[in-house]
């Protein structure tokens, strides 16, 4: 009989109920409704350090990722996602590129790099087994510009990337300030929904 499939959602929003984390309930339900396992991990309640740039964890050789010296929750959110057939990454757009509590996940990914002292390119470590990513952001400005004058999707492109994940999708809600506490479009909750099926595989 097969296992189901594990995906695993990492919400770098600090707002729980906002238009991101409603998009990630809508892929993570019509994930579980095509039998996959599914969770949610909040950034904002991990610790998890900044990279001080020490490259301790570049040095290390070999296909695992490098130990990274800060001890935090950091570690064990990354063998979760190793762990995971796939991935969910959401945040919101803040003046232009990802939250920082996404931008301090992503700089602490350096650890699948191996980048010796001398050496002019890192060498990506094993992606270790196959997983899919879907890629979430919101913004105020229309999803048009978001998609000229910002780096977040570029970001979140790379963090999958690095993780291993082939994308899937990605979605990008745009106008989100039209009012306060504005629900998640219509249309935006069905896209959702509809990555929510083909990370689990459809």
């Amino acid at each position: 009989m097969q296992q189901p499939k594990k995906i695993v959602a990492v919400v770098g929003s600090y707002r729980k109920g906002g238009i991101i984390d409603s998009a990630v309930d809508e892929v993570l339900a019509a994930a579980g409704e095509r039998g996959a396992r599914v969770s949610k991990i909040y950034l904002s309640e991990k610790q998890i350090g900044f990279c001080d740039n020490c490259r301790s964890c570049t040095q290390q050789q070999g296909d695992r990722r490098g130990v990274c010296v800060i001890k935090d929750d950091m570690a064990a959110l990354l063998d979760e996602l190793e762990s995971a057939d796939g991935i969910v990454l959401g945040s919101p757009i803040n003046f232009f590129t990802v939250t920082a509590l996404t931008k301090r996940f992503i700089e602490r990914l350096v650890c699948y790099a191996w980048w010796p002292w001398g050496a002019r390119v890192p060498r990506l470590r094993s992606k270790g087994r196959p997983r899919r990513a879907v890629l979430l952001l919101s913004c105020a400005m229309p999803v048009f510009l978001a998609r000229m004058f910002c780096g977040a999707p570029r970001e979140m492109k790379s963090a999958a990337t690095v993780l291993g994940a082939r994308i899937v999708g990605l979605l990008i809600v745009g106008q989100v300030a039209q009012q306060k506490n504005q629900p998640l479009p219509a249309r935006a909750r069905n896209r959702a929904r509809r990555l929510g099926y083909r990370i689990a595989g459809e």
